[in-house]
């Protein structure tokens, strides 16, 4: 069982690197394979094609994003905005420095909506952000804000270079959040 289970994790870390060196094309089922040091054919066995190892590199991919926004957050001043701030730079961080796995993440179409693992890293990723959201909505949940946030940092993060030094998001984030909250 120990064998299946690193043999799989090979195939994963094996997928993330591919994917952070060559971004969404350098990902293959022979490549990950190669990479891993395994049979061409270990892949097969431990997920179901490559729509398999997306879904599970992009529960990874999650799990690593998660870290990027409470690296920046747990730096960030103990105040509101600049702790929202914080985990809306560390998504643009990782929008930036890892953008395959972005893709995985967010623009593949081919990923396991079911899977349980996929559901609870992406849902732990997006309670960083709610939780970022709450002083803004007297500590109830806020959907509408949340959407407008998120919506407003991924957008942010597609748009990459050519919007960032024109307006940098802490401008675009105090247009709709107030910098100075409680």
């Amino acid at each position: 069982m120990n064998d299946i289970l690193s043999t799989r994790d090979a195939l994963i870390e094996a997928g993330l690197s591919l994917l952070i060196e060559g971004g969404a094309e350098g990902l293959t089922l022979r490549r990950a394979a190669a990479r891993a040091g395994v049979s061409h054919a270990a892949p097969a066995h431990h997920f179901k094609g490559l729509p398999g190892l997306h879904t599970a590199i992009a529960s990874r991919a999650f799990a690593l994003f998660t870290e990027a926004m409470l690296r920046r957050r747990a730096a960030a001043e103990n105040r509101p905005f600049a702790r929202l701030l914080a985990i809306c730079d560390g998504y643009l961080d990782f929008a930036r420095d890892s953008a395959g796995l972005f893709h995985v993440m967010f623009a593949c179409p081919d990923l396991d909506p079911r899977d349980p693992d996929l559901a609870a890293q992406s849902a732990r990723a997006y309670d960083v952000l709610r939780e970022g959201c709450l002083p803004f909505s007297g500590g109830t949940p806020d959907p509408v804000l949340e959407g407008l946030v998120w919506s407003s940092v991924h957008g942010y993060a597609l748009l990459g270079p050519s919007v960032n030094a024109e307006a940098p998001f802490a401008a675009v984030l105090a247009r709709i959040v107030p910098p100075d909250a409680p």
